[in-house]
Order: C-alpha cells, then sequence, then structure tokens
C-alpha cells in the first residue's frame, strides 16, 4: 500500500472518531438541533391537519348558527302556541290562541256541574251555579302559553322552546266566578247551620223587654270554602261528592243596649181616618224603658244571665183605633144575632162582659182576631159568674158560664162578612141558641175561636147584649168582589150516642150560585 492510501485511511477514521467524539461531547446540543430538524420536517404535515379540523368546525358553527337563525325567526314569526305546551292535560300544540280557547271552553265548561253539594257534619245542602258565572278562565290559560318562549331575548327563547319542546309544560286554568254572589251565599248557610252562633235577641211581652243572650257557634269560613270549592271544580270533584264546608268558630256580639233601646223606644200615635178614599190609620202604644239606659246596661254586665228582662212602659195614645167612629166604616157587611135568657142573671152578666170587650174592635186588613185574647182569662176578678157550662158531658156549673154564645153569635156574623175562619171547634151537645155547625165553643188556654181580616178595608166590631138577645154587627168597606153570603146547615145522621151534621158557605152574585165552601163537619153527643 502506498504512502498516499495509508494517510488516507487515517485520515478517514481521525474524522470518524471526530464526528463521534462530537456526538459524544455534544449530546445536548446536537440532540437539540436534530429535534430542531425533524420539527421542521414534519412541520408541513400538522398544518395540514390542523386546518381541515378548523375548517371543520367553522362549517359546524356556520351551520349551527345558520339552523339557530332559521330557528329564531321561525320562532319570531310563529303565531301558534308552541309544541310540547298542554292547558288541563289537554295539548294545544300548534294551535291559535282562539282555537285552543274554543276548544278548551266546549270540553273543560261543559264539565262543571249546575250546582254543588256541601256539608257540614249532619248538615247538607246544595248551591246553585247558575248565577255565578263560574267557569274556566281558558282566556287567560291561552294567553299564558302563548307567551312561552316568547318574552326573554332570542338566546332565552329559543332555549325555553327547545326545553319545551323535549320537557312539556302543562297550565293548570285558574277558575273564576262571581265572588260577591258566593260570598253572599255563604255567609247565609252560616244561619243554617246546627251549631251556629246564635245572636242576642229580644221580644216584648206584657210589659217586659226580655233580651236573651247569644251562644258561641261556628260560621263559614267563605274564604277557605270558595277556595275547597274551586279545587273540587277544578279537579272535577264536586260533581262525585260533596263539599266539606270550612268552618270556625265565632263569639256572639255583645247586647247592643242603646241599639235595643232606639229600636224599641216610641211614642204614642193616635188613630184617625181619612175619607175620599177612606182610609183608617190605626193607634199605636208608646213604648219606653221604666229604668235608665245605663242602668239596663249595669244590669245586663253584672248579672251575666241567659236571659234580662227590662221593664217597660206601655204608653196608650189619646185616641186608639177602637175609638173611631162608625162613620170610618160606612157600610154594614154583615149582622147576626141570638137570644137567651134574661132570666139567668149569671149568665146574662157573663154576655155583657164578654160582648163588651169585644165591642168596637177593630181588625185591620191581613190581622187575626183571637177571641180569647181579646175577652181575656174569665176569672172572678174580671167580675165573671158561676153559670151552665158543659164539662166531660155533663151539663155543670162553671165560672163564665154562657160566653160561648157570644163566640157562636161572632161566628156567624164573620161567615156572613166572608172572612176567613182560621181556628173553630164545635160544642159537646148542640146548644139552643144555634143549630148544628153553627156554633164555636172556646176555653181559656185550651180552645180559641179565631179569623182573619182578608178584606183590603179594615173592619170594625159592634156588638150588644140586651133585652134577650145577643147583637153582632161587622163594620167595613164594601168592594167590588163582594159576594151575597148564605149558610147552609143540616143533619147528616143521628146515632143513638151522635148527631152529624156539616155546614157551608153559599157565595152569590147577581142571584147565581159561584161558589159552594165547606165549613166544618160536626160531631155532637146526644143528651
Amino acid at each position: 500500500m502506498s504512502n498516499s492510501n495509508l494517510n488516507n485511511l487515517l485520515e478517514t477514521e481521525n474524522n470518524k472518531k471526530t464526528s463521534t467524539a462530537m456526538i459524544v461531547d455534544n449530546s445536548n446540543k446536537s440532540l437539540t438541533e436534530t429535534s430542531k430538524n425533524e420539527f421542521v420536517m414534519v412541520k408541513p404535515k400538522s398544518n395540514t391537519v390542523i386546518s381541515v379540523f378548523t375548517k371543520l368546525i367553522i362549517v359546524f358553527i356556520c351551520l349551527i348558527f345558520a339552523v339557530f337563525t332559521i330557528f329564531t325567526i321561525f320562532n319570531m314569526f310563529n303565531t301558534n302556541i308552541i309544541s310540547g305546551v298542554s292547558i288541563k292535560n289537554i295539548d294545544v300544540s300548534n294551535l291559535s290562541t282562539s282555537d285552543a280557547k274554543y276548544q278548551l271552553d266546549n270540553y273543560l265548561n261543559a264539565k262543571l256541574p249546575e250546582e254543588i253539594k256541601v256539608v257540614h257534619g249532619d248538615f247538607e245542602t246544595t248551591i246553585s251555579l247558575s248565577q255565578m258565572d263560574i267557569a274556566f278562565d281558558t282566556k287567560n290559560a291561552t294567553n299564558v302559553a302563548y307567551k312561552i318562549g316568547r318574552q326573554g331575548n332570542f338566546f332565552e327563547n329559543n332555549f325555553e322552546v327547545l326545553s319545551t319542546l323535549f320537557g312539556h309544560i302543562n297550565i293548570e286554568p285558574d277558575i273564576s266566578l262571581d265572588r260577591q254572589v258566593l260570598t253572599k251565599n255563604l255567609e247565609d248557610l252560616s244561619g243554617q247551620l246546627p251549631d251556629k252562633v246564635i245572636q242576642s235577641s229580644y221580644y216584648i211581652e206584657d210589659n217586659e223587654l226580655i233580651i236573651t243572650s247569644g251562644k258561641e257557634g261556628y260560621v263559614v269560613d267563605a274564604d277557605a270554602t270558595i277556595q275547597a270549592i274551586k279545587k273540587a271544580l277544578s279537579n272535577f270533584s264536586a260533581q262525585d261528592k260533596p263539599i266539606e264546608l270550612v268552618v270556625k268558630t265565632k263569639q256572639p256580639d255583645d247586647i247592643d243596649v242603646d241599639k235595643i233601646y232606639n229600636e224599641v223606644r216610641k211614642d204614642p200615635v193616635d188613630a184617625y181616618y181619612t175619607k175620599d178614599p177612606f182610609e183608617v190609620h190605626p193607634s199605636e202604644n208608646g213604648v219606653d224603658f221604666k229604668i235608665s239606659v245605663d242602668e239596663a246596661k249595669n244590669k245586663i254586665a253584672s248579672e251575666k244571665k241567659d236571659e234580662y228582662i227590662i221593664p217597660l212602659n206601655i204608653i196608650s195614645p189619646k185616641v186608639t183605633t177602637n175609638m173611631i167612629g162608625t162613620e170610618a166604616f160606612p157600610d154594614l157587611l154583615s149582622t147576626f144575632s141570638t137570644r137567651y135568657a134574661t132570666s139567668n142573671r149569671n149568665r146574662t152578666t157573663n154576655l155583657i162582659l164578654a160582648s163588651n170587650k169585644i165591642n168596637g174592635t177593630v181588625l185591620m186588613p191581613g190581622e187575626t182576631f183571637s177571641y180569647n185574647k181579646v175577652v181575656g182569662e174569665r176569672t172572678i176578678s174580671a167580675g165573671y159568674k158561676e153559670a151552665a157550662i158543659y164539662v166531660q158531658g155533663e151539663v155543670v156549673d162553671g165560672l163564665g158560664g154562657g160566653i160561648c154564645q157570644i163566640a157562636s153569635t161572632l161566628y156567624n156574623a164573620v161567615v156572613y162578612a166572608n172572612l176567613e175562619v182560621t181556628q173553630r171547634a164545635n160544642h159537646q151537645f148542640v146548644p139552643s141558641y144555634v143549630t148544628a155547625s153553627r156554633d164555636a165553643t172556646v176555653v181559656y188556654g185550651a180552645i180559641d175561636f179565631q179569623f182573619k181580616n182578608n178584606r183590603n178595608y179594615p173592619i170594625k166590631i159592634i156588638c150588644s147584649v140586651s133585652g134577650g138577645i145577643a147583637n153582632f154587627k161587622i163594620f167595613g168597606l164594601r168592594q167590588d168582589d163582594d159576594c151575597e153570603v148564605q149558610i147552609s146547615s143540616y143533619e147528616t145522621g143521628r146515632t143513638a150516642q151522635a148527631i152529624y151534621s156539616e155546614a157551608y158557605k153559599i157565595l152569590k152574585r147577581n142571584g147565581q150560585v159561584v161558589d159552594r165552601k165547606l165549613l166544618s163537619k160536626d160531631t155532637y153527643k146526644r143528651h
């Protein structure tokens, strides 16, 4: 091998070593540089991937934005209720408010009952709903449904539309009603409850004012009960089961003595009459407390009783109704007489006493006459005497004997005047002064004779007992519809123990019978 070749070979080997050494000594730098070189080498490939990915994202975003924009524009111009909305579980999606309301009205309001049943314990009644304008408030419910997805910005609206579409919304419509009318009905029911509040009250008896204390009880809680009614109507349970009234305890109002005094106290009023037309203005007694109002208040405050008695002063008018002369009663409506034996002085005395009590009595239209009330109790202090009466089928002496003849005479005059007899009983035996079924017996505290002035004008009763004749006259004012009155009475049968009879009132106009009414069917014992 030549020297030149040998030198070349050695130089090559040295270069290799040097390169190797450089790599070892500068490993960090060389590796770094190598990494940089390698990064530069792959950079073109990474940029390509990123560029594609970026484009895909941009396209996706643009697509989403386009869909979002279209969705937003659609919702902006959509005039119907959005999808996923129900009212009372009835789907109203994509309906206009008018269409939704029409469908709801047809279905919901048809489910409302005409009346509801309410209860409180054993108490039960019904309330009619026809006057209360009760209906489902479908107008407000459809408006609420329409506003879903339309009340925020477009991001909020779109989110609400999407969430409703997948999540669904159900709207419960309110029940509209006339609260004032229903409240009044419920307040009225408070007075019908078996355990209701009892307010204090008062009444006048003879010369005394009697005040009764109130008692705690229950009243209907109108507001709470209305809510219960609306709930029952809303869930359609009112037709199947009654609604429990919501009640609350209430104390009675305090006794208002001032109010009672103002209502009770009054001045006497004299009676008078006018002509053209005839009109009678009855008298009125005056009333006042016998004690002062403060004394009455202290009495109630200190005694704490269930009942309080306040004495009264009854002030008579100067001119009573009975004092008005017969000139105020221009027409004789009827008259009837019976005979009595003047030899029986005790009996005659009783007849006179009873007739004097009745004589001059004026009965206003609609007013009822009570024989026992007008004549009063038959007592020795009142002047009544012992005379024959019927007791348990026997004739015995009794206080006030004979006054039934006055009742019977008045009864016939009343029938002839075509007045309304409201209470009448026959004797045990047929009396001597009238025929069967023409009598009227009275027993104080047990049997009364009563009749009502069913005419349009007051009547005045004039009676007398004299010379063996008891006579009654009834005066008033004739009416266009007055009829002639006849009484027909007769026996319908007899047995060994009894007599049976009937009486009829026959009404005639211009001589023609226009009516025939049964007065009574009676049974008498035989002597």
